[in-house]
């Protein structure tokens, strides 16, 4: 989120100071002591040669930083509106970013005390860290200088973020599915398929044997009532194939209307067929 901004930041400042003044440092030093004070190493930085060999700290000793913001072209101070040093792991890819304190002169001064790390110091190898110091100005060009390779004792691995793995590559999901069913012997399912058919076997021989007498049942006021019923039948073998619970409820309540009025029709021609006012 950190470097996300700072790389807008750093984009913004660009695009803006395109055709501004450049920036530069002026004295730039190191000097690394431990704790009792005694120094073990000073030298002034360049910015364009890194110091040989990279400088090293021991678990108590104390690194201090100074350098002077200044215009390029008049040398005079100058206090930028955000200067940060990074510190980065090439090996880890872990990266910190930590604020300097400017003064309105340019001057600024940076302390990191290894008995008491910043919490923006990054988890540490024992690869060294790649310092740079970034300096931004909404009036001046930004610049990046690349100070120092350091080398800090090992600290212990990154801390893990509860929704850390939320945010990586999880392994593929493997379905596993179940076998097919096996279709019961053609003996058993013979003998099923008998039993269901059974009762219709059972009815048509029933029929046959009262011989049930239905002169009228194509008569024009009851064949439509007959014909509604076999399209709700259809209507259901429809279902069965095809169609889904909504499409059935539309195509029944549409199917409804005819069939009453037809159901009405054919009662009626029945009432008045069994008074004896009809003949049809």
């Amino acid at each position: 989120m950190v470097v996300g901004t700072l790389s807008w930041l750093l984009f913004s400042l660009v695009a803006v100071g395109a055709h501004a003044a450049t920036l530069t440092l002026q004295s730039p030093r190191v000097v690394i002591s431990s704790s009792d004070a005694s120094q073990l190493r000073s030298e002034p930085l360049s910015l364009a040669v890194k110091p040989s060999p990279p400088l090293a700290l021991g678990p108590s000793d104390v690194l201090k930083l100074t350098f002077q913001v200044v215009d390029k072209e008049d040398g005079k101070g100058v206090q930028p509106h955000q200067t940060f040093l990074r510190f980065y792991d090439e090996a880890t890819g872990e990266e910190g970013i930590q604020p300097v304190k400017v003064t309105p002169g340019g001057k600024a001064k940076f302390e990191l005390n290894m008995a008491r790390p910043p919490a923006s110091l990054p988890p540490t190898t024992a690869d060294p860290l790649k310092v740079s110091l970034i300096v931004g100005s909404f009036v001046h060009s930004p610049v990046h200088y690349e100070l120092f390779d350091l080398v800090v004792p090992p600290s212990q691995p990154a801390p893990h973020h509860p929704d850390e793995a939320s945010f990586q590559v999880r392994p593929e999901i493997q379905h596993t599915f179940r076998p097919d069913q096996k279709s019961p012997p053609k003996v058993i399912s013979a003998f099923f398929t008998i039993l269901l058919a059974a009762p219709w076997v059972v009815l048509l021989g029933l029929w046959s044997y009262i011989r049930p007498q239905v002169p009228h049942l194509l008569s024009p006021n009851i064949l439509p009532f007959i014909a509604a019923l076999a399209a709700f039948e259809a209507l259901l073998v429809w279902y069965w194939v095809a169609l889904r619970l909504g499409q059935v409820l539309l195509y029944g309540a549409i199917l409804s209307i005819p069939t009453a009025l037809a159901g009405k029709q054919a009662l009626s021609a029945l009432g008045d067929r069994r008074l004896g006012k009809s003949s049809k």
